[in-house]
């Protein structure tokens, strides 16, 4: 017969642990798709508490009152919370890399629901999204995002955070500003050659005055969209590899304001 006794303390640990892996694994990426079950999401969650409780050391938590340890779960809540805001930021780039392709192509008004995340999106977009996603994936994304979040319990153990605002907002808006750039360099391909398309039909504008380039001009950005679309797949995994590059700095970034 399986006998298990537990204390208290154990249990006030367990579900702390539980709090921080939990909102972890609702806000990362991959993790966080509207298209998984819940009972995955907590399954998971459950499983990779149970593991990071054997290894996790138990200090002493001091606090008096039910409020007191209602700040403590709070602040497991937010940590996770940061740290898996931290990484979706970076998965979010490439909708907006495929938003600003759509409106240089005319095809902006043509929006998709995307099932991983239930909201509108361009097609550009959820064809960005799908492939760096799994890039991404290919290149072990789940297993750092997990491996990061078990490793944050030697920097920042439980009821150790230490939340910096001025650092945090400094870490937020640095990275925002890398956010346009990044998405830029993602859409440049047919960033470029629309401007240069552009170029192109005013010159044959002012030479040509009796033809419609206004109607030319909607089918010829659609087509060479498409294609530069479809030639500058190959770019793919250089940006999926500076994503994921980004995507580990801002999940440094995030831990080292919490120290």
């Amino acid at each position: 017969m399986l006998e298990y006794t537990f204390s208290y303390t154990d249990l006030e640990y367990f579900i702390l642990i539980l709090v921080r892996v939990s909102c972890f694994v609702y806000v990362a990426p991959f993790f966080s798709m509207s298209n998984t079950p819940r009972r995955v999401r907590i399954g998971l969650s459950i499983f990779v508490t149970l593991l990071l409780y054997q290894v996790v050391p138990h200090d002493v938590l001091e606090y008096e009152t039910l409020l007191g340890y209602f700040v403590i779960v709070m602040k497991e809540a937010v940590v996770g919370l940061l740290i898996g805001f931290a990484a979706n930021l970076c998965s979010t780039v490439v909708s907006f890399a495929g938003h600003i392709a759509d409106m240089e192509m005319g095809l902006s008004m043509a929006n998709l629901m995307d099932p991983s995340t239930k909201q509108s999106s361009t097609i550009s977009g959820i064809y960005y999204n799908y492939m760096v996603l799994l890039m991404l994936m290919i290149s072990g994304m789940h297993r750092y995002l997990l491996k990061a979040l078990a490793e944050t319990y030697l920097l920042i153990p439980v009821n150790g955070a230490v939340f910096k605002s001025e650092e945090l907002m400094a870490a937020m808006i640095g990275f925002m500003s890398d956010y346009i750039i990044i998405g830029f360099r993602i859409c440049l391909p047919i960033f470029a050659v629309m401007i240069i398309l552009n170029s192109v039909l005013g010159i044959l504008a002012k030479v040509s005055p009796q033809l419609n380039m206004f109607a030319v001009g909607i089918q010829m950005k659609v087509l060479v969209g498409i294609s530069i679309l479809f030639l500058s797949t190959a770019m793919l995994p250089g940006a999926a590899n500076f994503i994921y590059t980004q995507m580990k700095r801002a999940v440094v970034s995030f831990v080292e304001t919490m120290l």
